[in-house]
């Protein structure tokens, strides 16, 4: 879903710029509602945790690939305006160290990837979360459908777009055709790694989880030696879920998972183009691509400049940029949390 640039006019990337912009901005402001100093630390390692598993390309049809946006995934774990700015702050690394998305495009990208995925997903989160019985099965069910939903409305958000500054003369019909039956698909690889990484999480440490906060769970008796749910009736017999993990486990634990992921499992993911390469390929949307103004970068497309072997360059890269975008992530998180105001609650979009 990595834009580059030339598939856009200049209008159309200046004006998704300017959304982009203000919608960050306005991320910026909400973040310092949904950041305290226990969950700043984790919204930067989801920013790292989303760049590691972008590299895991998955195959999902003859040819073609997907890999995670991660809105649906931030928005779920750090809230939806941190999870904005943690796509962002990911899309930012991609694209200036890896050539990976255009940078005349940066504002289509954040605009699709990052504002379209994380408002659709966490809308639909929080519809179902409100009807499904309270519990952590329900929050993974609901992270589910949310992330499964946000990837074809990220397809369709592109569509328009091109529709509206598309540089190439291609059929809108086929072109939304393509992109929505491939990133169903997509949708699907999407869903299984939210849902699997929020129950994951959940698991361990509930509370430091947005879409989770308020869940409780009932409290046990022991009756003749065994243990029984307190009755239902009372309300004081239930109790916020327990942590089972420190933070600085977790964070180490996420770390290290995103160092595997990106040094050493990424060199075994599909080589066969994304969704968006695959449909620009085929309908002809690419016949004006740009060369990349990062070209030149010493670890564009993924790989260390001068490093003869694939697996040692490719892994060394995702090394690099999870170290790059921890990095950049926790200090825009930790400057965030410190202009807070005091008398701001964590919990305060929640419910938004």
């Amino acid at each position: 879903m990595h834009v580059p640039d030339g598939f856009i006019d200049a209008p159309t990337s200046a004006a998704t710029g300017v959304v982009a912009a203000a919608a960050v901005a306005v991320s910026l402001r909400g973040a310092r509602r949904e950041l305290d100093e226990r969950t700043a630390p984790l919204a930067g390692l989801v920013a790292a945790f989303i760049f590691a598993v972008q590299m895991l390309n998955f195959p999902v049809a003859a040819g073609t690939s997907g890999h995670l946006l991660g809105g649906a995934l931030a928005a779920i774990l750090v809230g939806p305006y941190t999870g904005v700015l943690c796509v962002s702050v990911v899309l930012l690394m991609q694209g200036i160290l890896f050539a990976d998305g255009g940078l005349t495009a940066l504002g289509v990208n954040i605009t699709d990837m990052a504002i379209v995925t994380t408002v659709v997903s966490y809308a639909v989160f929080r519809l179902l979360v409100k009807v499904l019985p309270r519990g952590r099965r329900s929050v993974t069910v609901a992270s589910f459908v949310a992330a499964l939903l946000s990837v074809p409305a990220a397809a369709v958000a592109f569509t328009l777009i091109y529709a509206v500054g598309g540089t190439t003369d291609v059929s809108l019909g086929k072109v939304a055709t393509a992109m929505i039956g491939v990133h169903v698909l997509i949708g699907l690889g999407e869903a299984v790694i939210t849902a699997l990484t929020v129950g994951a999480v959940i698991a361990v440490r509930p509370d430091l989880v947005h879409g989770a906060r308020g869940l409780r769970q009932r409290l046990k008796l022991r009756v003749n030696g065994a243990l029984v749910d307190a009755p239902a009736a009372d309300g004081a017999r239930t109790a916020p879920v327990a942590a089972r993990t420190s933070r600085r486990a977790l964070w180490i634990t996420g770390l290290a998972t995103s160092l595997v992921l990106a040094g050493f499992v990424s060199f075994y993911a599909s080589s066969s183009p994304d969704g968006l390469e695959k449909v620009a390929h085929d309908e002809g949307i690419d016949k004006k691509a740009e060369r990349h103004g990062s070209a030149d970068s010493p670890l564009a497309h993924y790989g260390v400049k001068d490093v003869e072997d694939a697996r040692l360059s490719g892994g060394l890269a995702g090394v690099i940029g999870v170290g790059v975008t921890v990095v950049a992530g926790s200090a825009v998180f930790w400057v965030v949390r410190r202009r807070r105001t005091p008398d701001v609650s964590p919990t305060s979009t929640s419910a938004v």
